[in-house]
């Protein structure tokens, strides 16, 4: 079983890398019961604007619950943790139905759980699971393990294809240490490179390889890129950076604009949210990849689920056993994540109506 709650991210077993998610449970249900009325509210808590897949989350939330005909209450919590848990709070007082949430801090909601299971609401946690609470019913996320696997193997493959022989020098960046995803994209993506880490095939220069040392607070892009300052001024005098492990795409462009700062050649780095920027500078040969989590794709499984609670069905769960919140196991439905590099772009983001045009 993977326990992935931030402060209980322990991978014991891992399947190897492949396109479908680890397992995997066929179908499986929770039980749900009688049901609610059309036009009921459905709250939605989005954490800060950090990233161009929360601002498109909003507004396909708020058309989404609409057109399957409820009423949806949705924010961005750009206060902070106080006021998600505020926000919370009213929308439970406002009767809301189902609470689906992306939590700023996954452990800091416990108390407005406890609200909303005394009040009959069913919880999902949207795109990073709620922990330290047995209170939420459902996870709806891509598996972020697997984002992480993927990361690993495109920086392996970027650096193999720009240098065949190694040993490679390479750097580890992480996201912030209250967003329980960031440990599971690190530890998936050490699950690929601690081997070749061991094996001696790759250097981390800076010697720093624990997640608690790679952390981006608040994943923040110009903490990546103080860091990253701070790195090439410490250990790359002489030294050539091959790669770099970036989590996510504003982090990838802060490390990038770090490494054209300090006049080094532009290394491998990874990145994940398919951002318009990143995909430009992705088919500009600067960034090497990025990970596409179609937001579309999991927004509107998570209000299929919501109209399925809303007529009383059972919900098809495809992960039982993975999500171990540090209370319970969490039953989830995890959708495929996609990596893209320049090859083929084109092919991945066919059916996407704004990055289509930018990978003709």
């Amino acid at each position: 079983m993977r326990k992935f709650a931030k402060s209980f991210a322990v991978v014991a077993t891992v399947a190897a890398l492949s396109l479908s998610a680890c397992g995997r449970a066929d179908e499986a249900s929770t039980g749900d019961a009688a049901g609610f009325e059309e036009g009921s509210a459905i709250g939605v808590a989005l954490p800060q604007k950090t990233s161009e897949n929360w601002v498109l989350a909003e507004g396909l939330f708020n058309d989404g619950l609409k057109e399957a005909g409820y009423e949806p209450q949705v924010q961005f919590a750009n206060g902070g943790v106080s006021e998600q848990q505020n926000q919370i709070s009213s929308m439970i007082t406002n009767g809301v139905k189902v609470l689906v949430v992306g939590a700023i801090d996954g452990a800091q909601l416990g108390s407005q759980l406890q609200e909303a299971k005394d009040a009959g609401i069913t919880v999902i946690a949207y795109d990073r699971l709620l922990t330290n609470t047995e209170n939420v019913d459902y996870y709806v996320a891509y598996d972020n393990f697997q984002v992480g696997q993927l990361q690993g193997q495109a920086l392996l493959d970027g650096m193999k294809a720009n240098k065949p022989e190694g040993p490679w020098n390479i750097e580890l960046f992480a996201g912030s240490p209250d967003d329980a995803n960031a440990q599971v994209f690190f530890d998936g993506a050490m699950d690929v490179l601690k081997p070749e880490i061991e094996a001696g095939n790759l250097n981390v220069v800076s010697g720093q390889t624990e997640f608690n040392q790679a952390v981006t607070q608040g994943w923040k892009a110009e903490n990546a890129q103080k860091r990253m300052d701070t790195l090439l001024s410490g250990s790359y005098g002489s030294e050539e950076l091959d790669g770099v492990l970036s989590p996510n795409d504003t982090l990838a462009r802060a490390i990038l604009t770090s490494v054209s700062a300090a006049g080094k050649p532009v290394p491998v780095v990874t990145g994940q949210d398919s951002e318009v920027e990143s995909v430009k500078s992705i088919m500009e040969g600067v960034q090497y990849s990025t990970i596409n989590k179609d937001t579309r794709a999991l927004v509107n499984h998570t209000i299929d689920m919501v109209k399925g609670l809303g007529a009383g069905e059972e919900l098809e769960i495809n992960d039982d056993e993975s999500y171990d919140n540090g209370v319970k196991v969490v039953p989830a439905y995890l959708l495929e994540p996609q990596i893209v590099t320049k090859d083929n772009a084109a092919e991945a983001y066919a059916n996407d109506p704004t990055l289509a045009e930018l990978v003709k």
